[in-house]
């Protein structure tokens, strides 16, 4: 067995070691997690991408480090929009905060497989296509702007296209059955709200990554590192959710701070070819444009009559 494959099968066997204590030792019980808990499992998974990259710069090179840093904080702060569109689904369904957990890990799993979909097509089409880089450059600078100048929109999970193909093909209750997602009754399987969640859940997964999955591609060619980046900041995602669901109004500059990442980042690719910016600067002004953002969301708070 070759190293590069020793490194992506030790690094998914770590994964499903974690998911597996995650649910089956320390969350066994569905329970509601305290924002107390939540802290405490946001720091364990930052911890252990910390440590991860640490490893990365021990046993391969500081360059990759960097490279792993940066995706990761890009991808965890570009998925501060999802925290958002979690909130909204799990409120319009209203699921009940003990079965939250539940949903958001197998989303994790589902998110395993999307990622490295869509990180090892991308590489390909930069490989094969070199021109492809100008047009995921040009993507995210159109992104950042439209995230920049787009008025707040209210979302509508009844609305997606996913929900109402789902409903075609199998028949949907509308009473929770404790933390299942099907149940059976006089011979026919019907889904729970919780499964419409988890589908609804997916589906954002897979929009935001449209967005974020070239944004990293933006630092790093290495599919290792793009993919680990990726999944510790989706795995401190969850707890992250928990933490901030009743703060994530508080931190309204976040928004526009990270339709500037998304333009620095695509000005970056598209000027790949004639300055490459170098990874230490790109993570200090990423980790800049965050820092900034919270500050002036917490020195310049919301008017009481907006909220």
């Amino acid at each position: 067995m070759s190293q590069n494959t020793m490194l992506w099968v030790g690094f998914h066997v770590l994964v499903a070691i974690l998911l597996i204590l995650d649910l089956f030792v320390f969350n066994k019980k569905a329970h509601e997690i305290t924002v107390r808990e939540a802290l405490k499992w946001t720091g364990f998974w930052v911890g252990l991408a910390v440590a991860f990259c640490c490893g990365i710069y021990y046993w391969g090179t500081p360059e990759m480090a960097l490279e792993f840093a940066t995706g990761y904080v890009i991808e965890e702060s570009l998925s501060v929009d999802n925290l958002f569109v979690f909130l909204t689904i799990f409120s319009y369904f209203q699921v009940p905060a003990k079965y939250q957990h539940k949903v958001l890990f197998w989303g994790i799993i589902g998110a395993l497989v999307l990622r490295a979909t869509f990180i090892l097509g991308g590489i390909v089409l930069i490989q094969q296509f070199h021109f492809i880089i100008y047009v995921f450059g040009a993507f995210l600078l159109f992104t950042g702007i439209k995230l920049a100048i787009q008025q707040e929109q209210q979302i509508q999970p009844e609305k997606n296209p996913v929900l109402k193909l789902l409903r075609r093909f199998i028949g949907v209750s509308k009473y929770y059955s404790e933390d299942k997602f099907f149940f059976f009754f006089m011979g026919y399987t019907f889904a729970t709200p919780l499964f419409v969640v988890l589908v609804l859940i997916e589906t954002t997964d897979l929009l935001f990554a449209v967005d974020s999955i070239p944004a990293v591609l933006a630092v790093s060619s290495n599919p290792f590192i793009i993919y680990t980046s990726n999944i510790f900041a989706i795995l401190g995602l969850r707890t992250l959710y928990f933490a901030l669901a009743g703060l994530v109004n508080i931190f309204h500059y976040l928004n526009l701070g990270m339709s500037v990442i998304l333009m620095f980042i695509g000005v970056k690719m598209v000027l790949s070819d004639i300055y490459k910016i170098p990874i230490a600067v790109a993570l200090s002004v990423i980790v800049g444009i965050l820092a900034i953002s919270i500050a002036a969301s917490l020195l310049m708070p919301k008017k009481e009559e907006e909220e």
